[in-house]
């Protein structure tokens, strides 16, 4: 998901409006940066590290991620626009409503960061819900999250080296779905959470810093 175009080489990613500023950067991990196409044209290919602050309002009810980090790698491949995902890190924070109980966001299988006129960028992930009555499996997803520029965050260059850049994201259409693999209590986890909850009902925002890295 090229979720940010900041000029020729910008990108951005999915997630929700934070509470840091964007004059204190965060550190930067590119030790999940994929390996470019065995094919790939070269001196065309960058990572992009993606640092994040995001949230999932249902209804009423907000769900703070906190950070989110993610990577990914782009380029050109006979000329053409192409992209190699690497990795989604969430740690589990807790999940409001359910005392006991955390929500961590996992890599859901698909990721399009090529950013067009009509979205930023595109991605799934599921989230693992964690407690200790409820069995190991127990999740929410896929869901398909498709971001556009929010406008309270417009994007703005932070440095031009490294390239740094910061901005916000936002999906107002995304779907979530009920629980599945809970167990006896997954819908009692669905009527506190309001799933499963269709799209027009939930926003998924988020702040992000990115750093771009060549290849």
């Amino acid at each position: 998901m090229r979720l940010l175009a900041l000029g020729a080489a910008a990108a951005a990613l999915v997630l929700t409006p934070g509470t840091a500023s964007a004059d204190e950067l965060p550190a930067f991990d590119f030790s999940d940066c994929p390996a470019p196409p065995a094919n790939a044209d070269p001196g065309t290919w960058h990572c992009e590290a993606f640092v994040s602050q995001g949230k999932l309002t249902v209804h009423d009810r907000e769900i703070p991620f906190g950070e989110l980090r993610m990577t990914f790698a782009e380029g050109r491949v006979n000329g053409q626009y192409a992209q190699v995902f690497g990795a989604l890190r969430h740690a589990p924070v807790p999940l409001p409503g359910i005392p006991g109980a955390t929500i961590q966001l996992r890599y859901g299988g698909y990721a399009d960061f090529l950013s067009t006129p009509q979205r930023r960028g595109a991605l799934d992930v599921y989230a693992v819900i964690r407690h200790p009555l409820l069995r190991k499996d127990c999740h929410i997803g896929v869901m398909h999250t498709v971001v556009h520029d929010d406008p309270a965050v417009p994007p703005r260059i932070i440095s031009e080296n490294p390239r740094t850049a910061y901005f916000g994201v936002v999906d107002p259409d995304l779907a979530v779905p009920a629980t599945s693999g809970c167990g006896p209590l997954g819908r009692l986890v669905d009527r506190r959470l309001g799933l499963p909850s269709p799209s027009g009902e939930n926003t998924f925002h988020q702040t992000t810093y990115v750093r771009y890295k060549p290849l």
